[in-house]
């Protein structure tokens, strides 16, 4: 887990999520904590009878699943502990918000692509999720379908046009 500057100054990044992946998470965490943690304690104990340790693959792999599990329980502490749960008609539908899914069209071209705007946690939908934190993102947020948006990428400034929006 890295170390953001927000949480080197102290302040608590807020992450914005839908109901069903706030539920999702949170679900995900209490099984970790619980069946998860066990599972890998039987695991590591059932490889240590087995001898050397030192030579061991089960209990080497088993230490290294513990601690990608671990590592996962923290993450998500983090992420449930500075939740925002967005509901449907929290805001203006209007306007590209999180939870919402925007249809854009990039400055010189003809295809309309289509994003969830919100946390990568929200993956597993039928779009792309795009960060409201991302360059893209931020200047997309508060937004209007017709709108054209600028936005600085790796290989210069970037328009686009916000062509529709679905909550």
């Amino acid at each position: 887990m890295g170390v953001t500057l927000g949480s080197m100054c102290g302040v608590a990044e807020v992450h914005e999520l839908s109901r069903a992946a706030f539920d999702r998470l949170k679900a995900e965490l209490e099984d970790l904590k619980t069946r998860g943690r066990v599972d890998i304690a039987r695991r590591i104990e059932a490889a240590r009878e087995l001898g050397d340790l030192s030579e061991n693959g089960d209990y080497h792999a088993a230490k290294e699943e513990q601690g990608k599990m671990e590592g996962r329980i923290g993450r998500l502490s983090v992420i449930l502990g500075n939740a925002k749960v967005v509901e449907e008609g929290d805001a203006d539908a209007g306007v590209v918000r999180v939870g919402c899914v925007v249809s854009v069209r990039y400055e010189g071209d003809t295809d309309i692509e289509k994003y969830l705007v919100g946390s990568i946690e929200e993956r597993g939908t039928e779009h792309p999720v795009m960060s409201p934190g991302s360059p893209l993102g931020q200047a997309m947020l508060g937004a209007k379908p017709g709108d054209v948006v600028s936005y600085e990428a790796p290989g210069g400034q970037l328009r686009v046009e916000v062509v529709a929006i679905d909550a």
